[in-house]
């Protein structure tokens, strides 16, 4: 197994803890009250090292979820993406999946405390990187934990003259621990349903949603959202626990994912709905315009 270093935070008022491996690209492994585990495992971190299979809560940059085609356009710049390469990966049908950052060694730790860790990566620094989106910037995470709160603030900064297109996103994978899966109940907020084909992609049917509170029972999920207002909501709860997600700003879009055969529900916070990179459907971080995003995980 590869030998990673671990940073663990620690809540200074509770005993909640949130590990991250800042050189399995700044991924969390684990967001736990002592021996309760609140993060789905999934097939571990070995995995996400070799094969780029998600747990925990991996950053999706920079596009979350998959795009349509193995090509996209910015202005008057066209870039094909080959699976495969300079860190491009593809789900089963071949489309380009979760950006190129899983697994990226190359975040570098800039802040380390109790309960805050910070790490920034040069973009424009990384010829892969620039071959896959080639708009130099430094993207920067910061994480705090307090008041059993885990905070994760994004910030993407153009270091050229070119803007940077914002279609990222993270993948909390979050469990209810002792309690099974059809007892979970799953809240979510008011918001726009983005309808897919079989593909997974948009076909540009969007009635609305209208949120609520739902028990999990058989429930199969891989759905898309817009129109997610600042501030939103969502929330799993099962016997005494409760795990809020909040999408505190920049996050508009989101994929709800609770599969069969895993005891996880993904509630994704994103700055683009799927395929924005092809649809030209994002804000761009503009030149000496820093944008940042922010999304919150509580534990009740």
């Amino acid at each position: 197994m590869t030998a990673v270093r671990t940073v663990t935070l620690h809540d200074p008022s509770s005993s909640l803890t949130a590990t991250y491996v800042p050189a399995a690209g700044m991924i969390c492994t684990s967001l736990a009250d002592g021996a309760v585990e609140y993060l789905g495992q999934r097939r571990g971190l070995q995995a996400y090292l070799t094969d780029g299979k998600t747990m925990g809560i991996p950053i999706l940059y920079p596009w979350a979820n998959r795009l349509s085609a193995n090509e996209y356009r910015v202005d008057d710049t066209t870039v094909r993406l080959t699976p495969g390469v300079d860190g491009v990966r593809a789900d089963a049908h071949g489309a380009p999946m979760h950006g190129v950052l899983a697994a990226n060694p190359d975040w570098r730790v800039i802040e380390k405390s109790e309960n805050v860790l910070k790490a920034d990566l040069d973009w424009g620094t990384h010829p892969k990187l620039l071959a896959a989106f080639p708009f130099p910037h430094r993207l920067t995470m910061a994480v705090t934990l307090a008041d059993r709160t885990l905070t994760v603030s994004t910030t993407v900064a153009a270091t050229s003259e070119r803007s940077v297109p914002l279609c990222y996103g993270y993948h909390p994978y979050v469990t209810i621990p002792g309690v099974p899966r059809e007892d979970w109940q799953l809240h979510t907020p008011t918001m726009r349903h983005l309808l897919v084909d079989d593909r997974g992609l948009p076909t540009g049917e969007s009635p609305d949603w209208p949120g609520g509170t739902r028990r999990l029972g058989t429930t199969e999920l891989d759905d898309g959202f817009d129109a997610v207002e600042a501030g939103a909501v969502f929330w799993l709860s099962g016997g005494s626990h409760r795990v809020e997600v909040r999408f505190d700003a920049g996050y508009s879009a989101a994929q709800l994912f609770a599969p069969p055969s895993d005891n996880v529900v993904g509630i994704e916070p994103m700055t683009a709905p799927t395929d924005a990179l092809r649809r030209g459907k994002y804000r761009m971080a503009a030149p000496r315009t820093p944008e940042t995003a922010i999304f919150s995980i509580k534990i009740g």
